[in-house]
């Protein structure tokens, strides 16, 4: 559909009739002898010609006035996604992250890596929703707020760092950040997704305070707890197994998940983890009102080239009038 984002300007269309005609009332004569000469010429002309002689003018007026109403060409009406979610995930960064029990096609990764490729897929998933990301250590973070733009959620994940905010784990202040920035949001339905593969020993916010915090402002929190159970090592004395999440507290992850009415997965390997995130994916969605928006395309740069070229062509006329009235010699 046409449209003119400022038709009110089309009155200017009528703006040199009345300067005309206020040049006409005041009198005023052409004085230069080649111009005057040039308007009887017209004057003589018959009444259809003098009118074709100005229709160049009117034209560049004309198209002018156009541009200056800013064309535009609206295309059909594309509705946005009816339903989604409010997801802020929190990310561990400790340094216990860095364990390398993880396998993909019988090659060990850390933590951090396999949770980058999971987590990665999920966030691809995630159209109509809006999604923030927390990464959190000694301290918690807020990398993006919640937000329809994939593309950044992924970038800061994938620029994330293992130590780059400390080596513990302060899950209780993960909580409190997700907390204060969901509560900026009117939303029916506000999910935390907390990963860890540690214990809470830092931070200034104990997990059960942030977990009544939670409950008061109607989050649930949904918590991974990422690690193997048995891993082998190479000692002095021969191969041993060990238990490589022994630090896990799984007993408060699923305390803070069952408390908040989320509940608490146990992630011991990359299936396991992939499996999680697609039961995260069937989280019941939320309704918003109905968000449509028509793409727009600007028309103006073609009212100004036909404006242009007329110019250009009208004043190539001028030159020969100009010539054609020269004094020879």
């Amino acid at each position: 559909m046409f449209e003119l984002s400022y038709p009110w300007l089309l009155l200017l269309i009528i703006l040199p009739l009345f300067l005309k005609k206020r040049k006409q009332d005041s009198g005023s004569a052409l004085t230069l002898p080649a111009l005057a000469r040039l308007a009887g010429k017209q004057q003589q002309r018959p009444g259809w010609k003098r009118h074709v002689a100005t229709l160049p003018q009117a034209l560049i007026w004309l198209m002018l006035v156009l541009a200056a109403c800013q064309p535009r060409w609206l295309g059909e009406p594309i509705t946005l996604p009816q339903q989604g979610r409010d997801l802020m995930l929190a990310i561990d960064l400790s340094g216990s992250m860095d364990m390398n029990d993880m396998v993909l096609d019988g090659q060990s990764m850390n933590r951090l890596a396999a949770v980058k490729l999971v987590v990665g897929d999920f966030i691809e998933q995630r159209k109509g929703d809006r999604l923030g990301l927390i990464l959190f250590a000694d301290a918690a973070y807020q990398q993006t707020p919640l937000t329809y733009d994939l593309a950044t959620v992924q970038s800061f994940l994938d620029d994330s760092q293992l130590k780059l905010v400390g080596q513990r784990t302060a899950i209780g202040e993960a909580i409190g950040l997700a907390v204060k920035r969901l509560n900026k949001y009117e939303t029916s339905n506000k999910v935390l997704i907390l990963l860890s593969d540690g214990a809470n020993n830092a931070g200034n916010i104990q997990p059960l305070e942030a977990l009544q915090l939670a409950k008061a402002a109607g989050i649930k929190v949904y918590t991974v707890g990422v690690g193997a159970e048995q891993m082998v090592q190479q000692t002095i004395f021969g191969r041993r197994t060990v238990n490589p999440s022994q630090d896990l507290d799984e007993q408060l992850l699923n305390h803070i998940a069952s408390e908040s009415g989320g509940r608490y997965f146990r992630a011991r390997n990359l299936a396991e983890l992939a499996q999680i995130y697609r039961l995260l994916d069937q989280l019941e969605p939320i309704s918003r009102d109905n968000l449509t928006y028509r793409p727009q395309h600007s028309l103006l740069h073609w009212p100004l080239a036909v404006a242009l070229l007329l110019s250009f062509a009208l004043a190539l006329r001028r030159i020969n009038w100009r010539r054609l009235y020269e004094p020879a010699g």
